[in-house]
């Protein structure tokens, strides 16, 4: 898990780990990342006297893909409690620091700084983790954090969208922040925005775009306008229906060469196609002829058999008397 010197590493494929705990070691590191690709070795800067890491590190994975994939599934998950910040690996990021600090106040107590980066990560890049100010104690949220954003568009965007804004049942308060250095002044001056706008290492910076759902496009190509169909009309009477050919016809194109859908509609004055025929009905499914004699009536009964004659016995003579 050696890093080898920075010369020989591929920088396009290597990614930066920020906001490490302490109990964070290369192994936890290279056994976590291998789940996004195949890794080529992980580095973590170590205090020369403490032997302590110093809060970040860097992977190296095989192909720029597997780089980017990683950060796309790895960026804010938390990792010992702490989520950690999963970018590019870039030597001028610290340039990149133009004061676009902004300060968001009211927040809720379940806001964490996952939900910040994915909210604010709209407007623009951010540079680090969004820092949530706890208590030491007890790890809970004070109500304030602080964002710092690539670019001053990016951050006045966020002001202008987001300051009164619900975020969690509580409408939040963004304005920017108070400079460290000086007292009572606060970042977004026409100073900062000045070298802001001479720094061409932030020009060239592109917003943040890892939420977008839709594939990516070539660049320079534009989205084409939704064409609405027109609606089908009926033919007048007495009015000929015309055929696209005629049009073809007329300027002088051939069937192999004809004009698009669009151009052929408009030169056609919305001609369209007439409906198609119904389809027709089904033939009624055909049964074998009946047998002979089937369906003629039942002939009537044969009459009961004529009873023969019985003549009558005479009646017993009376008894003797």
């Amino acid at each position: 898990m050696a890093a080898g010197p920075i010369a020989e590493r591929n920088q396009d494929a290597t990614i930066y780990v920020g906001g490490l705990d302490e109990k964070v070691n290369e192994t936890i590191l290279w056994e976590l990342f291998v789940q996004a690709g195949p890794v080529v070795n992980v580095h973590m800067p170590k205090d020369r006297v403490t032997n302590t890491h110093q809060g970040y590190g860097f992977v190296e994975f095989m192909s720029e893909d597997d780089a980017d994939y990683a950060i796309k599934i790895m960026n804010m998950i938390k990792l010992f409690g702490k989520p950690i910040r999963v970018n590019k690996a870039s030597a001028h990021q610290k340039n990149l620091d133009v004061g676009a600090n902004i300060f968001i106040g009211n927040l809720d107590p379940e806001v964490d700084e996952k939900l910040l980066y994915d909210t604010f990560s709209a407007f623009g890049v951010i540079l680090q983790t969004p820092k949530i100010m706890r208590d030491p104690e007890t790890g809970n949220s004070k109500g304030y954090a602080f964002v710092n954003f690539a670019s001053f568009e990016a951050s006045d965007a966020a002001i202008e969208a987001m300051n009164g804004q619900y975020l969690c049942n509580r409408p939040i308060t963004i304005s920017y922040a108070f400079k460290k250095d000086a007292k009572g002044e606060r970042h977004g001056s026409a100073a900062e925005r000045l070298l802001a706008a001479q720094n061409p290492l932030a020009q060239a910076d592109r917003p943040h775009q890892l939420f977008a759902d839709a594939p990516p496009m070539a660049p320079g190509q534009a989205i084409p306008p939704a064409m609405s169909m027109p609606q089908m009309q009926a033919p007048t009477p007495g009015v000929p229906m015309h055929h696209p050919s005629m049009y073809m016809n007329a300027m002088g194109g051939d069937h192999h060469h004809a004009p698009d859908p669009a151009t052929l509609m408009a030169m056609m004055g919305g001609w369209q196609m007439p409906p198609p025929p119904p389809p027709p009905m089904p033939a009624p499914p055909s049964f074998p002829p009946p047998p002979h004699g089937f369906g003629l009536p039942m002939p009537p009964p044969p009459p009961p058999p004529a009873q023969s004659f019985v003549p009558a016995m005479p009646p017993p003579p009376p008894p003797p008397s």
